[in-house]
């Protein structure tokens, strides 16, 4: 018999679940910590004990499919490797529209002359020399390239020349817009090229890690990536457009809760190391966002689906609120190393600072932080990044590298860069010090809360005296965060509020009086109207109170640690081709074919030969991403307008979907 194995690389944990061919059971399970220095290591533990726990020979699996929550991590966070965007057409304000400048985060631009018209006829001609200087110039400080030209996706003939160029005299990755999304909104392709360039250091250690370990223990099988959008992509093709994993891991924990559950209505909301990823699970199927993957702040022009991802979970970090009297405490968006998990590999030097720190009249700002070094990309660091982060050489007290305030700058550069992380307290802590977890070391968890309760309110008063207390504060926070997720999550998707804010609808006082039954000369009641699935390997600790609050059924299944991983291997590969065909004028249709565009006298005849094309192009992607006994679905989208009576044509977009389930070994 041959099976098939799922595996997800979360922020946290790297899970692996094994099924037999037919994806009926789930025949063996396990889960590893991830390890961010070579991931191979946290795949291979994961792999390694799915196998032995389901008793299942390496040379008996077909297909290996991946999920993770890396890229969509990285883009919460802030991090990625450094960039060079090369924008072709635009003026210097539309740097400014769609987040661009943000999400480049102060990356190098190249302006060129160039671009297109609408009609696909060049506005200037493309200025290669430039290019080509600028390109040498930034390359040794920054890890890839993003290439955008206006209106590209009516003639992409700048976009390829410039990729050309560039890795010729290069040799660096190069990402054109073009190639992602087939949408009018430049400066919004921009910002998508930029942050697949982004992360394509990042995707491609994951599939060589994958690889690695896959060849070392004799799988000699396909291996599949799941897309954001839950549909899956082979490894080749996921290397040049990473980008398409964001929310690859919450779009495999949606199919996964389906396989679970049975369930055709409900949130489905997955809680991880790094973020809480909500979703609308109707009639079987997950919902499709319009208007493009939101992740991290960023609306970018991937297809995935309709998901909202906040950066908290079991790993997030505490703030405590000095401001106002009472104080209070606020989660994420950034994820922490749990004090008790470094302390699991670190113990002596994390107990001894702790200990320390304890023993100390006075606390200090950074009391109970750590600072770990990682690998990266070091290019475009100032004098002063640089020098601090020489002096991270290992992981340490956060005070021992940090010789001035003005260094404290510089560090959060360097956990943006993802060069090193830092460890502090988390949920996870909180939940050791109650007893709801028992992985890792919980005295240093106890340590670590006591030194941050010993904080003083505005009052001047200590945030906790005891740990515990402080522990159950951060709890009831998470529960609190949780269920305004949620709650944003059924506005957002309840058309009677459409047009509403609804983060503004979560957090409003009828909402806050509703959920908790007031009864006063008003009466105010307010429950989901659908259940929830809570997933994740720290839902059944946290969950709970969360359909409590929300007065709606949790359903928590039996597998799901592991979600993700099961609905890695349950999805069918899907590609799609879209185009245009317009009218610049009378008897005059224009069919923008891949190839280039061609001028044709009907608008039948534009269409047939674009759909004719597309259908050509999908059928090539879906072979390239790995599907066999491929299905051709098509749709036309056909815009007219009526003068005088008569039916006027404006334009088509027509699309091409091919789908079909991954080939697998059958050898």
């Amino acid at each position: 018999m041959k099976y098939l194995l799922g595996v997800d690389t979360g922020g946290t944990y790297t899970d692996a679940a094994i099924m037999d061919e037919a994806a009926t059971k789930v025949v063996g399970k396990a889960k590893s910590l991830t390890t961010r220095a070579d991931l191979s290591l946290g795949i291979g533990r994961a792999v390694d004990a799915a196998l032995a726990a389901a008793q299942v020979a390496p040379a008996d699996v077909a297909i290996v499919s991946l999920s993770t929550t890396l890229a969509t991590n990285a883009l919460v966070e802030g991090q990625g490797g450094r960039v060079a965007l090369v924008f072709i057409g635009f003026d210097a304000a539309d740097l400014e529209r769609g987040g661009l400048t943000e999400a480049l985060g102060g990356d190098p631009v190249i302006r060129l002359a160039g671009g297109h018209e609408h009609s696909g006829a060049e506005s200037a001609p493309l200025d290669l020399a430039t290019l080509e200087a600028e390109a040498v110039r930034l390359a040794p400080d920054v890890m890839g390239f993003a290439v955008a030209a206006r209106f590209a996706t009516r003639n992409p003939a700048h976009e390829v020349a410039a990729r050309a160029a560039i890795r010729a005299a290069t040799g660096r990755p190069v990402t054109c817009s073009h190639e992602l999304s087939a949408g009018l909104n430049g400066p919004k392709r921009a910002l998508t090229a930029v942050l697949n360039a982004r992360l394509i250091g990042m995707i491609d250690r994951l599939v060589a890690a994958c690889e690695r370990h896959l060849a070392a223990v004799g799988i000699d099988a396909p291996l599949m990536v799941v897309r954001g959008d839950g549909a899956l992509i082979s490894a080749a093709m996921v290397r040049e457009r990473p980008i398409e994993t964001i929310l690859s891991g919450p779009a495999a924990s949606i199919v996964g809760a389906r396989w679970l559950t049975g369930e055709p209505d409900a949130l489905v909301s997955d809680i991880g190391g790094t973020t809480t990823d909500v979703a609308l699970l109707k009639d079987g199927l997950p919902e499709i966002d319009p208007e493009g993957a939101r992740v991290g702040g960023f609306r970018t022009m991937v297809e995935a689906v309709a998901m909202r991802t906040t950066g908290l979970g079991g790993d997030s970090e505490v703030h405590l609120l000095q401001a106002g009297l009472e104080g209070g405490l606020r989660l994420g968006p950034r994820r922490l190393v749990p004090v008790s998990l470094l302390a699991v590999d670190h113990a002596e030097m994390v107990h001894a600072a702790l200990d320390r720190a304890l023993s100390a009249e006075v606390s200090g700002d950074f009391d109970g932080r750590f600072v770990i070094p990682m690998q990266g990309q070091t290019g475009g660091l100032t004098a002063r990044e640089a020098a601090l982060l020489a002096r991270i050489d290992a992981p340490m007290p956060m005070a021992r590298p940090i010789t001035s305030r003005l260094e404290v700058a510089a560090m959060d550069r360097l956990v943006a860069r993802g060069l090193v992380m830092i460890s502090g307290v988390t949920p996870s802590d909180a939940s050791h010090v109650l007893g709801g977890l028992a992985d890792w070391d919980a005295l240093a968890s106890e340590k670590a809360l006591r030194l941050l309760g010993r904080r003083r309110t505005g009052r001047g008063e200590r945030f906790a005296t005891d740990p515990a207390v402080l522990a159950r504060m951060i709890v009831d926070q998470l529960t609190a965060q949780t269920v305004d997720c949620l709650l944003e999550a059924a506005f957002a998707e309840d058309p009677a509020f459409a047009g509403e804010a609804p983060e503004v609808l979560a957090r409003h006082l009828l909402t806050r009086q509703g959920l908790a039954r007031h009864r006063g000369v008003v009466d105010i009641g307010l429950r989901l109207a659908v259940p929830v699935i809570g997933l994740g390997a720290s839902a059944p600790f946290y969950y709970g109170a969360v359909g409590d609050r929300l007065g709606s059924r949790m359903i928590l299944p039996e597998h799901a640690g592991v979600a993700n991983a099961i609905g890695a291997v349950v999805g069918q590969v899907s590609q799609r081709a879209t185009g245009l065909v317009t009218s610049p004028g009378e008897g005059r249709f224009i069919a923008h074919l891949p190839a280039g565009n061609v001028l044709f006298s009907s608008a039948d005849s534009a269409m047939a030969a674009l759909e004719t094309a597309l259908a050509d192009e999908a059928r090539r992607r879906a072979a390239r991403a790995g599907a066999e006994e491929v299905h051709i679905a098509t749709h036309r989208d056909i815009r007219e307008a009526e003068v005088e009576g008569n039916r006027m044509f404006l334009e088509a977009t027509l699309s091409v979907t091919a789908s079909g389930r991954p080939r697998v070994a059958h050898g």
